[in-house]
């Protein structure tokens, strides 16, 4: 894909700005034109808006979306780090000649 296709996403006081405009009574359509973003995803932030400051319930907020990235990026670390530290208490075993306590070695 190139950036034209998949671009950054909008900052969230962007969208908090857009969100703003369409209560005062602005038109999505307008400001999808003026801004750039389309006027449906302008309209989706109006009611995110709502989750994301509770006053809404029929969905996930913005930070309930975001925590299944977060938990799998940190069990990503978590993994690689194990990893790590299983090799290095490996190397640390060939060179002293003696197997590390806790060894499921049968």
């Amino acid at each position: 894909m190139t950036d034209a296709e998949n671009p950054p996403p909008l900052s969230a006081g962007f969208r908090q700005h857009m969100v703003e405009l369409v209560r005062s009574g602005r038109d999505t359509a307008d400001l999808a034109r003026e801004f750039e973003p389309s006027a449906q995803a302008i309209r989706n932030w109006v009611p995110q808006a709502d989750r994301d400051n509770g006053h809404r319930s029929d969905g996930l907020s913005s930070s309930e979306k975001e925590e299944p990235a977060r938990l799998h990026r940190e069990n990503r670390q978590l993994r690689q780090e194990r990893d790590v530290l299983a090799k290095a208490a490996a190397w640390f075993a060939r060179e002293t000649g003696t197997i590390p306590s806790g060894s499921s070695r049968s």
